[in-house]
């Protein structure tokens, strides 16, 4: 068995159940200190695993990374995904209307301010709501740091369509914020896009964008490369979304024939994507016809 990546989907899949260490630690009749070191990769008996699935409601085999793996809440999802870009190589993306990975600390601060407001605006469990968005902008952080140590290449495919809803709605659009938040939502946005623009522009070594005109894909995919190994996550959840979303399932697999039929799909899109200068141009035209956030 591969320990360390049984401790990484050990962690995923823990975030994904809310509970917390301790919890689940007396639940196993272990230490705290223990279950941390299962999810550094310490050996661990296949009885042990067995108790953990049981306990956080999933196969034996989810947790020792065969088979698909289901997340329905972002915090596990996002968790394993940074994982994945922790060790990839190559990352393919398709679609969404950002790349995450090279967005601005624009970005990150319209969320942070969206997030904050949804906090003091909650009548119940303000303090479970707080841990929760603490826990995510955590692991978006940490994805963040990983990138820019590591630059791995990147290629992401996004939709006009996408883009045009993204600055009509902003950063975090979806969650109910006040006016002035979503003013923040809506010039980071901005920032965004032309980011966007300027790297189809420049075209700078290991970032590619393509830009889809009219396909409007289904669901968002993305494929992560190792040398020897790949991963495919389909994900309904976006960065900028509510951290406690119960609409949505993402899946995790490493099957050969899905990561085939993802790559087709990401390849056949590149061939009819727009990009460099003509491409630019269009996303500017976007930024034309999309005016400024009032405030």
């Amino acid at each position: 068995m591969r320990f360390n990546e049984i401790g990484q989907q050990l962690r995923a899949y823990r975030l994904e159940s809310g509970l917390r260490a301790e919890e689940i630690a007396a639940r196993l009749g272990v230490s705290r200190a223990a279950l941390y070191r299962y999810e550094k990769g310490e050996v661990i008996k296949l009885d042990t695993v067995n108790r953990l699935a049981e306990l956080l409601k999933i196969s034996p085999l989810s947790l020792l990374g065969i088979g698909v793996e289901y997340y329905t809440r972002p915090v596990g999802y996002f968790e394993r995904l940074r994982q994945l870009e922790e060790t990839a190589e190559r990352i393919l993306q398709c679609t969404g209307p950002i790349c995450y990975l090279t967005t601005t600390d624009s970005y990150d601060r319209a969320v942070a301010a969206a997030c904050d407001e949804m906090v003091t605006a909650a009548q119940t469990d303000r303090p479970a709501l707080r841990s929760q968005i603490d826990q995510l902008l955590g692991i978006m952080a940490a994805r963040k740091k990983m990138y820019a140590a590591r630059r791995q290449n990147i290629i992401a495919l996004v939709t006009l369509s996408s883009l045009r809803r993204f600055l009509e709605l902003g950063v975090a659009g979806a969650l109910p914020v006040s006016d002035r938040a979503r003013a923040l939502g809506r010039a980071a946005a901005r920032t965004e896009v032309g980011a966007i623009a300027t790297n189809l522009e420049t075209e700078p070594m290991g970032v590619q964008f393509g830009i889809l005109p009219d396909a409007e894909p289904s669901g968002q995919f993305t494929i992560l490369r190792t040398r020897d190994h790949a991963s495919a996550a389909i994900n309904p959840f976006q960065p900028d979304g509510h951290p406690a979303s119960p609409l949505g399932v993402a899946m995790v697999t490493g099957a050969d024939e899905a990561i085939t039929a993802h790559q087709r799909a990401a390849e056949a899109a590149w061939r009819v994507a727009i990009k460099g200068p003509t491409a630019a141009e269009r996303v500017r035209a976007l930024l034309d016809e999309t005016p400024p956030a009032a405030g």
